[in-house]
Formats: structure tokens, C-alpha cells, sequence
């Protein structure tokens, strides 16, 4: 869609919110360790997924143990590793895996691929292998080409860009996959999705959010599917505290109509 997009507004009813992490709800840092959400932030997700009977998940590329870390001390369903890892709103985990004939070798190949690349990160995810060029853009090239020849290789894998970093992850997997998956089961199923996120890998969460009539959400430039913007972290932190007081007052509003409406009736 056109870059010319509009900022979302605010709603209440039947919706179920789905957040990817990093450059969304938390600025991008030279390292990923070095990332924090904001404890009213936090806060803020809690009271959102409290109000919308918890039908509230983050959904990212990292995995689910970073996912938890950075989301202390509560504890929201999660998606991991782009869906790859899946935690539902009672703890229950779903995982996808790499055969080892496949895992072993590949890990091999990109340690050694990577070894020549100053400056260059493999991060090792267990079942998906990420090659971060943040802190060294002029690899790019090398980068992605190593990807494609371990894709060529191992057609079990599929090939992720991202900002500054190149994912490999089993076929298949990918956002909007784990959204839809979260929607078939409660708290989440019959209502409508909103997701939000900044880069490449959410994309096809966007689609999957707009086939399904629901709300979906860039944060920052750039081309995107999602039918909504929001221009920066800082941007997102506002709206979410606007989405939250918006909808505080609507339940207050329907909790004095039906406190109107039992004391006429019961007066009559």
C-alpha cells in the first residue's frame, strides 16, 4: 500500500491485539541485549490484555525465553522465533523443529560462513539461525548470499530479511501464521485482530490481519501491506496510552448504563 496512511484510531469491542517487540514497542539497539520495554509500557499491555479478557500476545523474532525476560514481571501469551514457538494463554508451548540431519550441518556451515565476516553475528535460536550485519553493513551482500546458498541447500528452510539481519526458519512459518493460530483458540478466537510492527518479517501479518478484517499497523517509513501508521516507538507508546484510557472510559460508560438500567428496573 502508499506510504500516505493514516494514524490509527481508537476503538473498543471484540478485538484481539498482537505486538512484535523490537523497533514496535521497544527501540532498535546496536545489540539486541541491550533492548528494554519501558516498565509503563508494560504496565499498559497489562491493563490492554486485562481489559480485552487477555486476548493480548507479543509476537517476534526472538525467542520465547527473551520474549519472557523482556516482558517481567508479566506474563502474556507468546510467539517466538516468528511462530516457530508458540506459548498459549495457559503456558502451553508448540514448537517447530529442524531434524538434526538438517540442524548440525547447517549451524556448521554458517559458523564457518560467518568466521570471515568481521563484525557479523550468528545468533543460534534453536530451530532458526539469525546473521545480524547491524555493526557491519558493508557484509550485506555476503550476508544474503550465504543465506540463499543455505536455503538452496536445505529447501526445508525459508529466508527472512530484516533490518540489518537475515533469518533462516523452517518453511512455512512466519506471523501471520502464529496470529492465526492464536485466534483458534480462546482467549483470542471470534474476535477481530490488530497487529503491530515495524519491518519485513510483518508483513505477512499484515496480510493475514487484513484478509481477516482486522486492524493492521506500521510503525515508521516505508512500503508496507498494514492500512494504518504510527511513526516511531515513541508514537506507539502514545497511542497505546490513549488506547487504554479510551477504553477504560467505555467500560465505565457501559458499567453506569447497566447500573442506570437495573435500578430503573427495579424501581418500575
Amino acid at each position: 500500500m502508499e506510504n500516505a496512511l493514516s494514524v490509527p484510531p481508537l476503538f473498543s469491542g471484540n478485538f484481539a491485539f498482537f505486538f512484535d517487540l523490537d523497533g514496535t514497542l521497544a527501540d532498535i539497539k546496536p545489540h539486541p541485549d541491550d533492548v528494554c520495554v519501558p516498565d509503563e509500557v508494560l504496565a499498559r499491555l497489562a491493563l490492554l490484555a486485562e481489559m480485552n479478557d487477555g486476548a493480548l500476545a507479543l509476537i517476534s523474532g526472538r525467542s520465547i525465553a527473551e520474549l519472557e525476560r523482556l516482558a517481567r514481571p508479566y506474563s502474556f501469551p507468546l510467539a517466538g522465533v516468528h511462530g516457530a514457538e508458540r506459548r498459549d494463554i495457559n503456558g502451553q508451548t508448540e514448537r517447530v523443529t529442524l531434524p538434526e540431519n538438517v540442524l548440525l550441518p547447517l549451524e556448521r556451515e554458517l559458523r564457518q560462513g560467518v568466521s570471515t565476516l568481521s563484525d557479523v553475528e550468528l545468533e543460534a535460536k534453536g530451530m532458526a539461525f539469525a546473521l545480524h550485519y547491524r555493526q557491519a553493513p558493508q557484509h550485506e551482500d555476503a550476508v544474503f548470499a550465504l543465506a540463499k546458498k543455505m536455503v538452496a541447500r536445505f529447501p526445508q528452510l525459508a529466508m527472512q530479511p530484516g533490518k540489518c539481519v537475515v533469518e533462516l526458519k523452517p518453511s512455512g512459518i512466519h506471523k501471520g501464521a502464529a496470529i492465526e493460530a492464536f485466534l483458534q483458540t480462546p482467549p483470542f478466537c471470534g474476535r477481530k485482530p490488530v497487529f503491530i510492527g515495524d519491518d519485513l518479517t510483518d508483513e505477512h501479518g499484515f496480510i493475514v490481519v487484513n484478509r481477516l478484517g482486522g486492524v493492521s499497523i506500521k510503525v515508521g517509513a516505508g512500503a508496507t501491506q498494514a492500512k494504518w501508521r504510527l511513526g516511531s516507538v515513541s508514537d506507539v507508546h502514545q497511542w497505546l496510552e490513549r488506547l487504554a484510557d479510551y477504553q477504560q472510559q467505555e467500560q465505565r460508560a457501559l458499567t453506569n448504563r447497566r447500573d442506570d438500567y437495573e435500578s430503573l428496573s427495579r424501581s418500575i
